[in-house]
């Protein structure tokens, strides 16, 4: 068991996600971006300044932030798919980004990276900590049957070093601030339906070689005092339920309070598992459900229907605030 630190106050920010609904309610705990709150600019075919609004797209990126002792400190996970679009969400909410201290990256995939340009040029050269799994570097390839693959944009560690980052490579879990938030590092695969990605392989030694498990895929765990466990994922190659019962199994936590991110339930090679998935998700109980990028609208539907207390759904500027009970 790895004591993790319970903490007061934590709030998730997120700033890429595929969905944008201006106009979707929020709740206890849970601030949407909408449309009297964007800033605004001119547009030469309003008569007044229109709203400069969120924009959405296939990716994922998180910004945590943990108030300590009166100091508020950032990570930022994952950074979408596009050069410019987190660094433009974020100036729509009034996110700092050289108030970053650090980088999670999930995984190695361009719809959680490709917004590290943008990042960079935003903060300029800084020694920022980015934390990853050795095989984040490998390049990747999708090859379905009967079809030409396609291959994946690697990530230049050259870029990210010129940049003046410190990589961080670990398969091992890890900790970032005062031991207050958990990176799990390689996860274990425990559940006999989350097989992987079938179609999907990985380059080594110069050869092309199948690769379903997607061992970089890692997750952020941070244990809210007197509620349980936040787990939030990138895309949850690892299998969502395999990755909520790694933070259990390392922490020692049993309660599990809020899963958020990316469940990878979408398309006919996943959509079969959505059933047992749902099941194991509802069997926890967590107070807060939100899958969001690759989840899939048939895995989210399911979900709002078992779990409706729980379940919300993903929108781009979503702010979710966690207090101790």
């Amino acid at each position: 068991v790895i004591p993790l630190e319970p903490v007061d106050d934590l709030t998730i920010t997120v700033l890429v996600e595929n969905i944008s609904d201006l106009l979707i309610a929020g709740g206890e705990g849970i601030e949407r971006a909408s449309l009297p709150g964007s800033p605004t600019l001119e547009n030469p075919v309003f008569r007044r300044p229109a709203p400069d609004v969120m924009v959405a797209e296939h990716g994922f990126s998180a910004l945590i932030e943990m108030t300590q002792a009166g100091s508020t400190q950032h990570v930022l996970f994952d950074t979408g798919i596009s050069r410019d679009g987190m660094v433009e969400n974020m100036r729509r909410l009034d996110v700092e980004p050289k108030d970053v201290g650090a980088l999670v990256m999930s995984h190695g995939h361009l719809d959680h990276t490709g917004g590290l340009d943008g990042f960079i040029r935003a903060v300029g050269r800084r020694n920022l900590p980015v934390i990853l799994h050795p095989d984040f570097w490998l390049d990747r390839r999708l090859a379905p049957p009967g079809a030409e693959a396609f291959e994946i944009p690697t990530t230049s560690r050259s870029a990210l070093e010129g940049a003046g980052f410190e990589i961080v490579e670990s398969r091992q879990p890890s900790f970032l601030l005062d031991r207050s938030l958990l990176v799990t590092g390689e996860v274990d695969r425990t559940v006999d339906f989350e097989q992987g990605f079938p179609i999907h392989q990985a380059k080594r030694d110069g050869e092309w070689t199948p690769d379903p498990l997607i061992l970089d895929e890692q997750a952020i765990v941070v244990h809210v005092r007197g509620k349980g466990l936040v787990i939030l994922t990138g895309c949850g190659h690892a299998g969502i339920v395999n990755m909520v019962r790694y933070a259990r199994r390392l922490t020692g936590v049993d309660q599990v309070h809020a899963v958020i991110g990316g469940f990878h339930l979408t398309g006919g090679l996943f959509e079969p598992i959505i059933g047992p998935t749902v099941d194991a998700l509802a069997e926890l109980n967590p107070a807060l459900v939100m899958p969001g990028h690759c989840s899939g609208f048939r895995a989210q539907q399911e979900l709002a229907a078992r779990l409706p207390e729980a379940y919300a759904h993903p929108s781009v500027g979503t702010r979710l605030t966690f207090a101790s009970a």
